[in-house]
């Protein structure tokens, strides 16, 4: 039998795997649209890493993991969103005086 480790490590590398082919298959006119649903997705990521991180019985390895979770998620996000508002500013049309 195998440990939870191993599990999770599997189905993350899966995961991984299947992530980037999908990504690679996607038009460049849904870059945008992709760009906010994974903003969407690491904020559920930082929830889930406040929770944990915060949790009662939390190891210092898990606060430590935890942290860089929230650290690298809120970095994702926010960057995320600046890349989306400069490319939506690149369809507006420059109003005439």
């Amino acid at each position: 039998m195998s440990s939870n480790l191993e599990t999770a490590l599997y189905v993350f590398v899966l995961a991984t795997f299947l992530g980037l082919e999908v990504i690679r298959k996607v038009s460049p006119l849904l870059h945008t649209p992709l760009m906010s649903l994974t903003n969407a997705i690491s904020a559920i990521s930082v929830v889930g890493a406040i929770l944990i991180t915060t949790a009662e019985g939390a190891t210092t390895l898990s606060k430590v993991l935890g942290f860089i979770a929230i650290t690298a998620a809120v970095t994702n996000i926010v960057s995320g969103y600046l890349i989306t508002d400069r490319m939506l500013k690149m369809f507006k049309r420059e109003e005439k005086r």
